[in-house]
């Protein structure tokens, strides 16, 4: 199994800067795929941002293209989110996620290990 556990969130105003860390354990050597996905209230779970842990592809949402920069440190087992230009719409509570399969993946069902959570709030 794999555990993953978020870190970074916060309360920013709009137009500011996060970065969300995610530490993987455990049966790392398995991971293929690291993700952030998004949940507001009420809302579906929707993904983020995807990155290869091996050749480093990534692949973005359009909601934050040009704003939000996924990377991965392998020899620490740990993805980051870096989040620009924060907006009101991008208040969430954001879940890092491990896939096993190759391939980048944008779907929920692609992923099988999941964090806690971490909140972002962006004030206007």
């Amino acid at each position: 199994q794999v555990q993953l556990v978020e870190s970074g969130g916060g309360l920013v105003q709009a137009g500011g800067s996060l970065r969300l860390s995610c530490a993987a354990s455990g049966r790392t050597f398995s991971i293929n795929v690291m993700g952030w996905f998004r949940q507001a209230p009420g809302k579906e779970r929707d993904f983020v941002a995807a990155i290869d842990w091996d050749g480093g592809n990534t692949v973005y949402a359009d909601s934050v293209k040009g704003r939000f920069t996924i990377s991965r440190d392998n020899a620490k087992n740990t993805v980051y989110l870096q989040m620009n230009s924060l907006k009101p719409e991008d208040t969430a509570v954001y879940y890092c996620a491990a896939r096993i399969g190759y391939g980048l993946a944008f779907k929920v069902a692609d992923f099988g290990s999941w964090g806690q959570g971490t909140q972002v709030t962006v004030s206007s």
